[in-house]
C-alpha cells in the first residue's frame, strides 16, 4: 500500500532571512550577524561578505522581519523570503 502525504496548512510558514548587500560597513554588518546567529566574529564576517547569504533559516516571519530591521539599520540590504515545505514540488 502507497502512503500518501498531505500538506498541512501551518499558521506559521516558515521564513528566511537573506543578506543580499552588506552597505559600505560590513564590520558593523558582521556584529549584528553575530548577535543574531551566534556565530565568531570571523565567520560572521564571512558570512557578511560573501553574498547573497541566508543569515537565519527556518524562523518565524516576526523574527525574520526583525533581524531584516536590524540589518538594515545598520546599513546592509536584506530580505525575508518565504521557504517552502520540503517536497512540496515532489511527486
Amino acid at each position: 500500500m502507497a502512503d500518501e502525504y498531505f500538506p498541512l496548512v501551518c499558521d506559521d510558514v516558515p521564513h528566511a532571512v537573506v543578506l543580499t548587500a552588506p552597505g559600505t560597513r560590513p564590520l558593523s554588518v558582521a556584529h549584528v550577524v553575530r548577535r543574531l546567529t551566534g556565530l565568531s566574529l570571523w565567520r560572521s564576517k564571512v558570512l557578511a561578505t560573501r553574498v547573497p547569504a541566508v543569515i537565519l533559516a527556518d524562523v518565524s516571519q516576526e523574527d525574520a522581519e526583525a533581524a531584516v530591521a536590524a540589518l538594515r539599520d545598520v546599513g546592509a540590504q536584506a530580505r525575508v523570503r518565504r521557504q517552502p515545505e520540503p517536497g512540496f514540488l515532489e511527486p
